[in-house]
């Protein structure tokens, strides 16, 4: 269990080439097997490799040779935790959930794991103070908005996306179901012993934090043992072999490696994904302040189709690998076509519609371009066709007011009185208002 992170296979460019140069000699080979294994499954680590999915995978020495045989043998089962430390997932938990359902389009199972027990403790990866402790009330709420974020997105993406292919199984866990009966001495007992202190506090979470003025709690420094056990129990209870984490999570992951390997013999692989950044390299997440939430009433469809469209050229083609089904021929069409017009935002529009689907589904991107051609675009036949919800979504952070009309009050007149246009000729402020008729006409819905 005393395995390094030097040890570790982290992506560097020589071991990337590398791997993925030895996915395709393996890819030559067929492996004949009793069971059925979907044909994509063959190429599925090189196809995560090409789109930038897969950021590393370990033990080094068995994700050459036997990572790809385990994935061509047979179905295997993948799991991937969420702490609801939330009600809601954001833009930063998507890549880890579009890996699993790359698996799953493969025909392997996979395993959302939310941590209902782990949250209580809190993950310190990536962290530089000790994250706030959460009422058990808030963690049940959390857990039941985590759990409604995931299926939605399993099912839209079963609706959606599956083009009739046969899927593997989903399911939807919290970790609190193996932990709440368990006694904390015959735990710390029974697990802890196979744990070592040099190798745990080697690690660069642990390490970070303990240089910190603030330090590191005893509490935060056995999350990583909590961590491990998940992977141990999914293994025993569901034959899981594979996880699947940030790269922020990589010292997690090799404790739950260790742990299994040490305790039963098997050999059991981590596979690590790159976290989403904002342009500055900021990690996307809601403890950074610049959250996209996946649940409706905290983003909106509009919005998080708007953030997709506010996406920089840069990153256009990037992001449509990560967070798309979209073929790489067809990624690589699409920005042909962006880069001859690129003021046209072509590759922005697609990624923030196939985000947006997945997400919301049809209806909410349909709500989406509904309030984008009435907000930007002035259209009130847009306006007209939206719903109560979907207005209120739509200037859910403009100010207002509230006023009693009175008989003969005009459009004018209403709109001087919500200080919505300032005072001056008539004929300008006419000229104003067609100008953004949309607001006026939410203001007219407003106050009916």
């Amino acid at each position: 269990m005393a395995a390094s992170i030097s040890k570790t296979c982290i992506f560097n460019f020589s071991f990337r080439r590398a791997f993925l140069r030895s996915l395709r000699l393996r890819s030559c080979y067929h492996f004949s097997t009793s069971v059925c294994v979907a044909s994509n499954s063959k190429d599925l680590l090189l196809q995560l490799g090409k789109r930038g999915i897969v950021k590393g995978a370990f033990p080094e020495e068995s994700a050459y040779d036997q990572l790809p045989i385990l994935l061509q043998s047979a179905p295997q089962t993948v799991y991937c935790g969420f702490d609801p430390t939330s009600d809601s997932l954001h833009v930063g938990n998507l890549l880890p959930l579009i890996a699993l359902l790359h698996f799953q389009r493969a025909g392997h199972n996979v395993i959302a794991l939310i941590g209902g027990a782990t949250a209580q403790i809190g993950d310190p990866s990536g962290k530089t103070k000790e994250r706030e402790a959460l009422a058990q009330d808030t963690i049940s709420t959390n857990v039941t908005g985590l759990r409604d974020s995931l299926q939605r997105v399993f099912t839209n993406h079963n609706l959606y996306y599956s083009s009739g292919q046969k899927l593997g199984t989903i399911n939807v866990l919290n970790n609190l179901s193996w932990y709440k009966q368990r006694n904390v001495v015959e735990f710390v007992s029974t697990v802890g012993r196979h744990f070592r202190m040099g190798t745990m506090l080697s690690r660069h979470s642990v390490q970070s934090r303990l240089k910190s003025p603030e330090g590191m709690s005893l509490t935060e420094f056995s999350y990583q043992m909590f961590q491990s056990y998940d992977f141990y129990y999914l293994n025993q209870h569901y034959d899981c072999r594979i996880q699947l984490g940030g790269t922020d999570q990589l010292g997690n992951l090799m404790s739950g490696h260790d742990l299994i390997h040490k305790v039963t013999g098997e050999h059991v692989f981590g596979v690590t994904v790159p976290l989403i950044t904002t342009m500055a390299g900021d990690k996307l997440g809601k403890s950074a302040g610049n959250a996209v939430w996946l649940n409706r009433d905290k983003t909106s469809p509009f919005e998080l189709y708007q953030y997709f469209i506010r996406q920089e050229d840069a990153s256009v083609e990037r992001l449509l690998k990560l967070l798309t089904f979209l073929p790489i021929s067809e990624i690589e069409h699409i920005m042909e076509i962006h880069w001859k017009e690129p003021e046209k935002r072509i590759a922005q529009k697609r990624l923030a519609a196939e985000v947006t689907k997945l997400t919301h589904g049809k209806d909410g991107l349909e709500t989406a371009k509904r309030c984008t051609h009435a907000f930007y675009h002035s259209s009130v036949k847009a306006l007209e066709e939206m719903s109560e919800e979907e207005l209120q979504e739509l200037f859910r952070e403009a100010p207002f007011c509230e006023l009693l009309l009175e008989s003969g009050t005009t459009i004018l007149d209403m709109c001087r009185k919500a200080k919505a246009i300032p005072d001056g000729p008539k004929g300008c402020c006419c000229r104003l208002i067609r100008s953004i008729m949309p607001c006026v006409l939410w203001c007219c819905v407003a106050v009916t």
